[in-house]
């Protein structure tokens, strides 16, 4: 509800639980200066935004700076950039020190934690499974509004930064494993679709999730066998009915993932984590058991790990073979295709962005931003995510309530 006039816009509040007030919104907006700082770690290649959503910021009011060669991994020159309005710096501390917003794809590195002020605004990936305490004692010592990937949801649930990376994910999965299945690379020799009078190789996807629809699609055009399974028989059923019963589905248990595991030429963890730390459900004993020159392609390794014997792995160097099984567990698998992935990446992110440039406050932008509320896991001190303050044993306390306090 809503009225409108020479006063601004009067808005009756009933997004949070059970809390309302009257909410006056000015004309006057949050005067936004917008960092994109280049990447430097695990091989990243990709950039928070491409030069045209950097236009579309720019031709908004919002002012944007961007380091010098920021988007060079990505085949985005600065001239593009400039031309989109931003300033370009080969200062990272003047980056900082003039962002009152920084986005980012990876989690802020060392070097960097230092550079940010109090009470920015933080936008990139958070990587639960490869988090360190280290780095959310600063964000909390600076009193940083915090928000990531993994968590920003719609209010059907669905997670949409997510849910475009595990596209990516999923087909490049499919992809990677093809080319390790090769002979050159210590694979089975084993061509994916096979041919006429020999079988295809047996693809077995841990989780019936977006990474697993991709990886499954793209798996069944080629002509591999496919075999999906996930906990959850309802996810089975949309996928046996989206895939006309092309695929073999299962539910995941001990005995059906040591049966599969024997006889499949690829085993894909693409498990769904629902913000949650994954565990492995595939022991090493299991994994022993998988034929040799073998493939596991583990997606979920930058939320936990599908696989007792999965460690982390980088674009530089992908694999490690472990009781003769390739292991690729790279956790960042989009930034192998760093265009297609900011093209992506700057879909999802523009809309979220804009809304950081309708209030006043960030207190107005998480009240009436329900996405971007959910998405926030540190917030005036507190972590405001459980699952972040269970891994780190840091304190939580639930957003709305910290909100309401003002």
């Amino acid at each position: 509800m809503g009225y409108a006039g020479n006063l601004g816009t009067i808005e009756y509040d009933l997004g949070i639980k059970t809390l309302e007030r009257w909410l006056i919104k000015p004309e006057k907006t949050m005067n936004i200066s917008l960092g994109i700082p280049r990447e430097r770690t695990n091989d990243e290649r990709r950039v928070a935004l491409s030069p045209a959503g950097v236009k579309i910021l720019t031709e908004n009011g919002i002012r944007v700076t961007i380091e010098k060669h920021a988007g060079s991994a990505s085949h985005f020159h600065d001239q593009e950039y400039a031309e989109a309005g931003a300033e370009v710096t080969d200062s990272l501390h003047e980056l900082y020190s003039k962002s009152n917003v920084i986005v980012k794809v990876s989690p802020p590195q060392e070097h960097e934690t230092p550079l940010l002020r109090p009470e920015q605004i933080l936008i990139s990936a958070l990587h639960l499974g490869s988090i360190k305490p280290s780095l959310v004692k600063v964000l909390l010592d600076k009193k940083i509004t915090a928000m990531g990937f993994e968590f920003i949801q719609t209010r059907d649930g669905d997670l949409p930064i997510v849910r475009t990376l595990s596209e990516i994910a999923g087909s490049l999965a499919i992809q990677t494993a093809a080319k390790y299945l090769e002979t050159g690379y210590g694979g089975s020799g084993i061509l994916l679709g096979g041919i006429a009078g020999v079988p295809p190789a047996h693809i077995t996807i841990l989780g019936a999730g977006t990474v697993g629809l991709f990886a499954a699609q793209d798996a069944l055009g080629l002509g591999a066998r496919v075999t999906v399974i996930d906990k959850e028989i309802n996810r089975l059923r949309r996928f046996e009915a989206f895939f006309n019963r092309h695929i073999v589905t299962a539910i995941a248990n001990e005995h059906y993932i040591a049966e599969l595991a024997r006889v499949s030429d690829v085993m894909i963890g693409a498990l769904s984590p629902k913000q949650k730390f994954i565990k492995p459900i595939v022991s090493e004993e299991v994994v022993k058991s998988m034929r040799q020159g073998s493939v596991i392609i583990d997606v979920s390794i930058d939320q936990g790990t599908c696989f007792e014997t999965s460690r982390h792995t980088t674009h530089t160097n992908p694999i490690f073979v472990k009781h003769g099984v390739t292991h690729y567990c790279v956790p960042n698998i989009p930034s192998a295709v760093a265009k297609t992935a900011t093209f992506a990446l700057t879909n999802t992110l523009l809309p979220f962005i804009m809304k950081l440039n309708a209030h006043d406050t960030i207190n107005e932008i998480l009240w009436n931003s329900h996405s971007l509320r959910k998405g926030t896991y540190v917030f005036k001190g507190y972590i405001t995510q459980k699952n972040l303050a269970e891994l780190t044993s840091l304190p939580y306390r639930e957003i709305d309530m910290l909100l309401a306090t003002g």
